[in-house]
């Protein structure tokens, strides 16, 4: 049985992790948590004049820092001077140069969010006019790359030690004390320490890239790991590798003084897992209360490091929510780690220590208590990130969200099943105890009718013949005296074989213990109930793997309020945009254009600013086939509402430079689907009529 479960459980675990892996790798980079809610010039706006400076507006505090902000000429040249300023609020500015020329303005951010979260982007303006620019606006983020993919894992491996550290010291403490002395447990329990502890570390040392430069090679860069310890992150990373110190202690104690008295000399409970042999004990009492004490402020700890750097740091209710964060990562870790422990004490636990049905339905009260804790604190976050019930369709944190609640619901249904394995356990215990007892009543009884016989015939053997002869008594007498001699020379020989026959024995009694533990493991493992209950567990733990992944992919993703919050801000901005006549109303029209003479192919590109009746701006650009801008003797243009028999309307633009006409007055008296006509005279004699449609109003 044995080996036929083995490699189904690793079969398994296996797949649980490669899902659990496909569902990181598959997540999209990470969402930043501060988003960009307003900008000083607005997104895409074409101004008249130059501004000073360039300012921007997060929904959140964000740590900004020399190059944070940069704005970038057309030609990818940087027009900012000096740090940004943050001259009130989640507002904060950059200074740019005097005399920026007419163009496209393209500003490049990334900043840090007040939850330890990267936030980078890029948007465009004009002066003027819209203009070529080499700079692309899809600006990479410093977590997009292999920095970013290293980070997050590191943060999955962190919240699994965690978990498995606090939840299996607790599975030993509340749940089954004999645990403390198998050496499974004790593995599970250390490993989750050392994954917790490398993984701070690793966070530690890619912190700085992660939030800066994104490159590898900035990992061992001393000087940004000093400014990542005076961030707020940083000092929550180092009082995390503080507290793993005194957990070190913790473990040190709970395997060794505390493993020692877990069995508290009582046989019976040991072999159930009970672990309540003590007696009452007042050293054992003390020792438990005292780890049970410790080992919970620890925990707490721990779990104080992530909320106080993270989402419940920031936002809504800040004071509340930390210590409720702390509260929904304790009971996480009690539930998922409790049955990482209860699942490698079902697989490894040795026969003279199994698991036994106390100790399982104790976790199940463990696990009960949390699920509820999990079900108060998880509603009280979902209302402080969401705000809304259409955020859980709308925004990427709702739909996340909405998975990590079904596969909850799936562990809860999963439990259900364990917990009447565990019945059917108890209950198969009850009738193989009673089944026991009746056989022994019956061996006694045997055992006590054969001693009686025994007993009658050594009787009758001692009775004296009647007719006997005399000569009887010296032939008992010669018959003892042989065999006194015979036991003598036996006696001898025994001790002179004494060295031998020991170790050969104590080898003979090590065979024997193999031998039986061995048959015992074979019928333990041969239970149904014990088997269905190892089934039931390996698959809630295998749930608990993808449910912890997609709570990491959670702790990395925009809440949904900040989300929803931006999206309704850049509404407004373009609206606010399209109202004042900045861009957003704006219409460019390009058409190609062949003079037939010399020189004579190029394009015309034609800008309508804000294209609503009224006044207007009119800029036109003339480019040679090779994409730079060219002079050309003449151009002129019309403009024909012909639905209305309007026009045509003509325009004389005034050269301003190279390539470049402008006209800031230009009055299109109504609405309506609007024909551009561009005249192009590119000698005394060749000229070219082109023309397309706009819609004005």
């Amino acid at each position: 049985m044995t080996q036929t479960i083995a490699p189904r459980v690793r079969t398994l675990v296996l797949l649980i992790l490669a899902v659990a892996g496909a569902l990181l790798a598959g997540a999209a980079p990470a969402s930043a948590h501060a988003a960009l809610t307003g900008s000083d010039p607005a997104q895409g706006a074409v101004v008249d004049t130059a501004p000073s400076q360039v300012s921007l507006t997060f929904s959140e505090p964000v740590a900004v820092g020399d190059d944070s902000v940069r704005v970038l000429d057309p030609k990818g040249e940087r027009v900012d001077k000096g740090d940004p300023a943050n001259p009130s609020g989640t507002t904060y500015s950059v200074p740019l140069v005097s005399g920026l020329p007419d163009g496209t303005y393209t500003v490049a951010y990334q900043v840090v969010s007040a939850d330890s979260h990267p936030v980078a982007g890029a948007f465009t303006f004009s002066i003027g006019a819209p203009s070529e620019t080499t700079v692309s606006v899809s600006a990479q983020g410093s977590d997009d790359g292999l920095v970013g993919w290293l980070y997050g894992f590191g943060r999955y491996v962190s919240y699994a030690g965690f978990v498995v550290l606090a939840g299996g010291a607790a599975f030993v403490l509340a749940c089954w004390a004999p645990g403390a002395r198998v050496r499974a447990v004790q593995r599970l329990v250390v490993s989750g320490w050392l994954a917790l502890t490398a993984a701070t570390l690793g966070l530690l040392m890619l912190r700085g890239s992660y939030t800066t430069s994104g490159k590898i090679g900035d990992v061992f860069d001393l000087e940004l790991l000093g400014d990542v310890l005076q961030t707020k992150t940083g000092a929550a990373l180092v009082s995390r590798l503080l507290l793993l110190a005194a957990a070190a202690l913790f473990i040190a104690v709970l395997f060794g003084a505390y493993a020692r008295t877990a069995d508290g000399g009582a046989p019976d409970h040991a072999a159930e897992g009970d672990g309540e042999g003590d007696g009452g004990e007042p050293d054992k009492r003390d020792l438990t209360f005292g780890l049970a004490l410790g080992g919970t402020v620890v925990a707490a700890g721990l779990a104080a490091s992530w909320a106080m750097s993270e989402h419940a740091s920031q936002g809504l209710q800040a004071g509340v929510a930390m210590p409720v964060d702390v509260v929904h990562l304790l009971a996480v870790a009690a539930w998922l780690g409790g049955l990482a422990a209860l699942l490698v004490a079902l697989h490894r636990a040795p026969v003279e220590t199994p698991v036994g049905r106390d100790a399982v339905r104790r976790f199940s009260r463990l696990a009960f208590g949390s699920v509820v804790a999990l079900a108060v604190t998880g509603v009280y976050q979902s209302w402080r990130q969401l705000g809304s019930w259409s955020a859980f369709t709308d925004t990427r944190y709702g739909q996340l969200l909405l998975v990590k609640i079904a596969l909850v619901a799936v562990m809860v249904a999963v439990a259900f099943l364990s917990r009447r394995w565990t019945q059917r356990l108890a209950d198969a215990r009850v009738s193989v105890a009673t089944e026991e007892a009746a056989r022994s009543e019956e061996t006694e009884r045997a055992e006590e009718t054969e001693r009686a016989e025994e007993a009658e015939r050594a009787e009758e053997e001692k009775q004296p013949a009647g007719t006997a002869p005399a000569e009887a008594s010296g032939t008992s007498a010669v018959s003892e005296a042989v065999e006194a001699a015979e036991a003598l020379r036996a006696s001898d020989a025994e001790k002179a074989e004494a060295g031998h026959d020991s170790v050969r024995a104590a080898q003979l009694a090590r065979q024997r213990a193999a031998t039986e533990a061995a048959r015992q493991k074979r019928l333990r493992d041969a239970d149904p109930n014990r088997f269905g209950l190892r089934r039931s567990v390996l698959a809630e733990a295998g749930v608990a793997v993808v449910l912890l992944a997609v709570t990491t992919v959670l702790t990395q993703t925009e809440p949904g309020r900040t989300e929803q919050d931006a999206k309704a801000a850049a509404a407004s901005s373009s609206s606010s945009a399209s109202t004042t006549g900045q861009g957003s109303g704006a219409v460019s029209l390009t058409m190609p254009f062949d003079t037939g003479g010399t020189n004579g192919k190029g394009v015309v590109s034609v800008d309508l600013d804000p294209a609503q009746a009224g006044d207007n701006a009119l800029h036109v650009y003339v480019e040679g086939p090779d994409g730079t801008p060219v002079d050309v003797p003449e151009v002129k243009i019309a403009l024909t509402l012909a639905a209305q028999d309007i026009g045509p309307l003509p325009v004389t633009p005034d050269h301003i430079t190279t390539g470049h006409w402008s006209a800031s007055t230009v009055q299109i008296p109504m609405a309506g689907d609007w024909k551009v006509e561009v005249t192009v005279r590119t000698s005394d004699i060749d000229q070219v009529t082109v023309s397309k449609n706009a819609q004005i109003g």
